[in-house]
């Protein structure tokens, strides 16, 4: 078994803070989301601020026009890569739960993208079946933050409403180290095990994953391109 820390490391938050400090500043419109998740009773798991950018700055480079999130809790990740689009992109993110779309939606409306973001309410796998039958892509980003169970389906769905090109982000593809457990019957961590197995055997996918320490612990993500089909 892999042992998990109950805590970040101290210095692994202060790298953080000093990140925040020096490359992304204050913003008001992200730390209001925050504080309306948490008055909401949302739990505590956004992307941090450094995540936030990084989404941020990964959907500038890719060009991305149009964008789908699955998995939008409070709306932080959204309103980070809304952020990125041109005036006339478009993102749709999808929320299985009809109090945090609720609240996502008005965060997103605090922060001015109301126009460009489409918060869609119900089970993900269902509602990306109807999107690739109504041929809804392509997109040119996909970030996956939702249930871990899911995480293959979720990448076949990305590929199946993106193009070559496509950049498909999928967050906490680590899990404190628990993805070596192969014995483990942590749903999470067998869904991701099954991502990874999923990832290595597609060849349209180009891959790698890379792990993450901070205020969010030991996590990592998994970001794949879509090539040519064959």
């Amino acid at each position: 078994m892999v042992e998990r820390t109950a805590e970040p490391d101290p210095a692994w938050t202060a790298v953080d803070s000093y990140i925040s400090d020096k490359l992304l500043g204050a913003d008001a419109v992200l730390a209001a989301t925050l504080a309306a998740n948490a008055a909401a009773g949302l739990p505590d798991i956004d992307v941090s601020p450094a995540q936030g950018r990084m989404l941020h700055v990964l959907a500038r480079m890719a060009g991305a026009r149009r964008i789908l999130e699955i998995g939008t809790l409070g709306g932080y990740s959204t309103i980070c890569l809304a952020r990125a689009l041109p005036d006339d992109g478009r993102l749709v993110t999808l929320e299985i739960d009809p109090h945090h779309a609720d609240v996502a939606r008005a965060n997103i409306a605090a922060a001015g993208l109301a126009a460009m973001v489409d918060v869609r309410t119900g089970a993900a796998l269902d509602i990306l079946d109807q999107m690739i039958a109504a041929g809804e892509g392509p997109f040119d980003m996909v970030f996956i933050d939702a249930d871990k169970d899911n995480g293959a389906n979720y990448v076949r769905a990305a590929m199946a409403l993106g193009r070559p090109g496509t950049t498909i982000i999928v967050d906490n593809v680590v899990r404190e180290g628990g993805v070596l457990d192969a014995t483990s019957d942590d749903p999470r961590i067998i869904g991701t095990r099954a991502l990874f197995d999923m990832v290595s055997h597609e060849p349209r996918l180009t891959a790698t994953a890379v792990q993450t320490v901070g205020a969010k612990k030991w996590d990592g993500f998994l970001l794949a391109i879509v090539g040519p089909a064959s």
